[in-house]
């Protein structure tokens, strides 16, 4: 099988996939395609492509619902970066509260003759406060929301969480001492620090706007290492400029953000760890072999997940439309061809769903393609 590489993935992942994969950048009739940052948006897919895989959490670089409609599953890394993410947020507050950057790029425009004077002088320039006892607004609960979290109560915050979404798992994650908020209008007005957790989506794009930034107080501090587009860059900036916002730290910059008085814009350094490269490479890895190996989904943003084992020689895997009848035309047309069933399996998601049969027969691909709602279909061989 081949897989296309689209960005430099750790060696770490790329050593998972066995002598059967041809492992290159630019290959044709690829099965796979692994990729971080590149944008795939204007990207032709062929018809053989299976699945990509991002190595990472956001999959805005990728048109998700082009490949659901060609059966194209679309993995993503969730928690292989969070500690990443976490540790720089937690910098983040430090740097949004003190003038250490500021500070240093002073330092250094320093003469020699007379520098401990200089330096006794101005350092007062550059005084801030302590985040002990403030209190943090924390937008979004999954992996890196809830490790920012738990982080910030120990750094002694009162830290006050907002997730509609958030799963059981996430709340058992969750230091006790966490309040839960139901309403961002309670969150706004409260928060000294706001730090910003959720993916790019129509709900979200642009929520922290002139309206949200008139509830809160004034001198609030600001982080956002998720995604630009959560902001009005123009209600934010207006919010700078009118001290409304004291501090906005971003990993999402613009040209226009870094001219603006206190903003700190990094590079989109969130997930720029060595250690969450070999995560997300491995975790990548793992998810696209497991698919086109087992037809196993783990960790998809566009089709339904299914993961079980197998011990049967064949293993049809269908993605369909989720419409009625579904299941009784595939139960009639494996019956018709005298084909046993030893396990089936069925989830949907959206407009699309997903069925596995194990079975000992021989099948055919062209069973099922008569079907209309049918998009994809692949039979896997046990060992093959």
């Amino acid at each position: 099988m081949k897989i296309s590489l689209y960005n430099k993935i750790d060696k770490a992942g790329l050593k998972l996939f066995g002598d059967d994969y041809q492992i290159a950048e630019n290959m044709e009739d690829e099965d796979g395609i692994l990729v971080r940052s590149a944008n795939l948006l204007e990207t032709e897919f062929n018809d053989n492509l299976k699945a990509i895989a991002r190595a990472g959490a956001g999959v805005n670089n990728i048109p998700i619902e082009e490949c659901s409609k060609k059966g194209i599953v679309v993995f993503n890394t969730p928690g292989a970066n969070a500690n990443a993410v976490k540790e720089l947020t937690i910098c983040a507050l430090f740097l949004a509260s003190r003038g250490i950057i500021q500070g240093s790029q002073w330092t250094k425009t320093l003469n020699e003759d007379d520098f401990s004077k200089a330096v006794e002088k101005g350092k007062s320039s550059f005084a801030g406060n302590e985040i002990y006892g403030k209190t943090l607004g924390v937008i979004g609960l999954g992996a890196v929301g809830a490790g920012v979290a738990n982080a910030a109560i120990e750094l002694g915050m009162d830290v006050l969480g907002y997730d509609p979404y958030i799963s059981v798992n996430g709340a058992w994650s969750l230091n006790r001492s966490i309040k839960h908020v139901t309403n961002l209008k309670d969150l706004f007005s409260k928060v000294d620090y706001l730090t910003i957790h959720v993916p790019s989506v129509k709900e979200t794009r642009g929520f922290i706007n002139k309206e949200a930034l008139s509830m809160m107080k004034k001198g609030v501090k600001i982080i956002n290492l998720a995604r630009g587009d959560l902001i009005d860059e123009e209600a934010v900036i207006d919010a700078l400029n009118n001290d409304k916002l004291a501090a906005y730290v971003t990993d999402f910059g613009s040209h226009k953000l870094c001219e603006c008085k206190n903003t700190i814009v990094l590079p989109h350094l969130g997930a720029s760890t060595a250690e969450s490269e070999v995560n997300c490479a491995i975790m990548a890895a793992k998810e696209m072999i497991d698919y086109l190996e087992n037809g196993n989904i783990t960790n998809s943003v566009n089709m339904p997940g299914i993961c079980e084992p197998w011990d049967t020689s064949h293993r049809i895997t269908i993605i369909h439309k989720n419409v009625p009848n579904m299941l009784a035309q595939f139960a009639t047309i494996v019956g018709n061809h005298y084909i046993n069933i030893e396990n089936m399996y069925n989830k949907a998601r959206g407009d699309y769903a997903y069925t596995v049969i194990d079975t000992n027969d021989n099948v055919n691909l062209n069973f099922f393609t008569d079907i209309n709602e049918v998009i994809k279909v692949r039979i896997i061989e046990k060992n093959k």
